[in-house]
């Protein structure tokens, strides 16, 4: 196993490193009626591991409360659905989240549980991605844009523009929709492919979904 790791490119490497291949848009669904949800449920519910992350409106005034998460992403290795927060949508994903036959990966997911904590949903089977890289070496845990460096030597983009963006709009922008779908699609690449590695136990992966 040794044999294939590498070490983490540098930023200066990365930069010449050729650009992450995204889904391309007809595979990116956006969500924002119950309608739509049910169109997809089987899709979701058969697949044994869903790629997620979530986005927030940003808060720039002391004091302000965060009301995320505004934006719900999860994906497979096919297709990114990309959610727009609402009290029928969210109740439709507590059944995702909390099922326990399904795993839920991806990085910095721990802020993202609070705020599903606080909306009543307890996020189970989930594999926090950036503390599974002790095997190349790295005692602390890594971003995604590292992690896709690391194992496909692509310059993953990750734009601070696009992060700190208003999210509860209701109409995103094409630059939001790309970037909310690789912030899940990407890390089903990275678990597969530490799980190739034997990085990631292949006993986790056998479960069966509901």
């Amino acid at each position: 196993m040794n044999d294939q790791i590498q070490q983490l490119p540098s930023k200066e490497q990365i930069q010449t490193f050729p650009r992450f291949q995204n889904l391309p848009l007809e595979k990116i669904v956006v969500i924002h009626t119950l309608q739509q949800c049910q169109e997809i449920i089987k899709e979701l519910r058969s697949a044994p591991i869903l790629g997620f992350d979530t986005e927030s409106k940003p808060t720039f005034t002391k004091g302000e409360i965060q009301t995320g998460p505004h934006l719900i992403q999860l994906a497979t290795s096919e297709k990114a659905y990309l959610f727009q927060a609402s009290p029928d949508i969210l109740n439709f994903l507590k059944v995702i989240f909390e099922n326990p036959n399904q795993l839920k990966v991806g990085f910095g997911l721990k802020n993202d549980m609070h705020l599903f904590r606080k909306k009543g949903i307890e996020l189970k089977r989930v594999i926090e991605l950036s503390k599974c890289f002790s095997s190349f070496g790295l005692s602390n845990p890594i971003g995604i844009k590292n992690a896709m460096a690391l194992l496909f030597q692509v310059n993953f983009p990750k734009s601070k523009s696009v992060s700190t963006s208003n999210w509860a709009r209701k109409a995103l922008t094409l630059p939001q929709i790309q970037y909310a779908a690789a912030d899940a699609y990407a890390p089903v690449l990275i678990f597969k492919a530490l799980l190739d590695l034997n990085l990631i136990s292949a006993d986790i992966v056998n479960i069966t979904t509901q």
